[in-house]
């Protein structure tokens, strides 16, 4: 009982944290499109371009690089202790219950590659930018169910959470075996003994950050070092970190380190990688070329139609062939509610997007997937606020 009340309460919390988030990272991307259209558009070019950083270490990154490379580390090292709280003491722990979302975040991955990929055929790119649809962005997604959804089974925002945080680690795997163009030997095998020592010293139970924030430190650079993704690193960390607490403790390192940085995740490391990320050209003739451009139109309804129909019908399939059930007190109608969410791609998106891509053809990307983001976000409102409306009738009948 007192695991299960633990387990609610600190799904509240995360989904307070990541409702707000939600709203500051729509306030941050606002303000990107508006700076970046503006006749100020060269100061917020000059800014995002600027380098900074020692050379000796080769990082002597942009202002851009620094958000989508170091802040973007920090939201990756959440979402993974995140997955990793899941999997050992959360809902992904017992296969039954995990089965629905895991089949359906892998349904709303395939479809929407394929979907991109199809329609992008040919198109110069298209061999790593079709990974671009398959990821849902978590801040956005929950922000706009809390808001629309007061109605709906908590089930449901649990499915939520816990298909966007499958979905992430499958992005985060595609980031690593796409996106590592040159391998630095030396360096990964630095990497991997900090790790080690890492994951040595969260056995022997040290808790000093002194000691902990150097050795995050030196694996980010060793990693970025190595030519892999340095997101990866923050990824790496967290899956290490000991998530069930001793009789002593008051709460266990994963969940302390939660409640430290998932503030700073969701109201500054993101956001801040949005003003960057998001400052794309948005007038007339930008947005005419969007829908011309096989590449960007691959994106479009990879995140709007192929999240859709991969989720719901992997949903679907699980639970036809009994190999799992609709959350409790929800059924399939609020499963395409919710699956019309998972075209909110935005954050790990606009990341595989500047990966993928550059220069015109990265800023294209990205405002398809702003474009896209914000048709899935309304559209799920619309479907939501029905459904809730279902509900609390319901509620009210009986």
């Amino acid at each position: 009982m007192n695991r299960t009340r633990n387990a609610a309460t600190e799904f509240a919390r995360y989904l307070r944290t990541e409702t707000v988030g939600g709203m500051i990272l729509l306030a941050a991307t606002a303000v990107a499109l508006i700076w970046a259209n503006s006749p100020v558009s060269g100061a917020y070019t000059a800014l995002r371009d600027f380098h900074l950083g020692p050379e000796s270490l080769h990082l002597s990154l942009s202002v851009g690089d620094w958000a989508k490379d170091g802040l973007l580390a920090i939201f990756f090292f959440v979402a993974g202790l995140e997955l990793k709280r899941e999997l050992v003491i959360g809902e992904l722990n017992n296969v039954k219950a995990a089965l629905l979302p895991v089949v359906a975040a892998v349904g709303g991955m395939v479809v929407p590659a394929v979907v991109a990929l199809g329609i992008g055929w040919g198109e110069p790119g298209i061999e790593r930018a079709w990974a671009i649809p398959v990821a849902t962005d978590i801040a956005f997604a929950l922000g706009v169910l809390a808001i629309t959804a007061s109605g709906l089974p908590s089930s449901l925002r649990l499915f939520l959470l816990s298909l966007a945080v499958v979905d992430d680690l499958g992005a985060i795997l595609l980031i690593a075996v796409l996106f590592t163009a040159s391998f630095n030997l030396v360096a990964a095998a630095v990497a991997a003994a900090l790790l080690a020592l890492y994951a040595f010293l969260q056995h022997k139970r040290v808790t000093a950050s002194w000691v902990y924030v150097p050795l995050a430190i030196g694996t980010w650079v060793a990693v970025h070092e190595a030519g892999v993704h340095a997101t990866i690193a923050g990824v790496a960390l967290a899956l290490l970190t000991r998530v069930r607490k001793d009789r002593y403790e008051h709460e266990a390192p994963a969940l302390r380190l939660e409640h430290r940085l998932q503030p700073w995740s969701a109201a500054v490391a993101v956001p801040v990688f949005a003003l960057f990320a998001a400052g794309v050209p948005v007038n007339g003739e930008a947005l005419g070329a969007l829908f011309s451009d096989p590449l960007a139109l691959g994106v479009m309804l990879g995140l709007v139609v192929g999240k859709l129909v991969g989720i719901v019908g992997a949903s679907a399939l699980a639970v036809l062939f009994k190999a799992a059930v609709w959350p409790s007190g929800a059924g399939w109608r609020d499963i395409v509610a919710v699956a019309m969410l998972g075209g909110v791609g935005f954050t790990v998106s606009l990341l595989i997007s500047d990966l993928a891509l550059d220069g015109a053809a990265a800023e294209q990307a990205k405002a398809a997937v702003l474009i896209a983001s914000l048709a899935a976000s309304l559209l799920a409102a619309v479907l939501l606020v029905r459904r809730s409306r279902v509900h609390q009738r319901a509620d009210d009948d009986a």
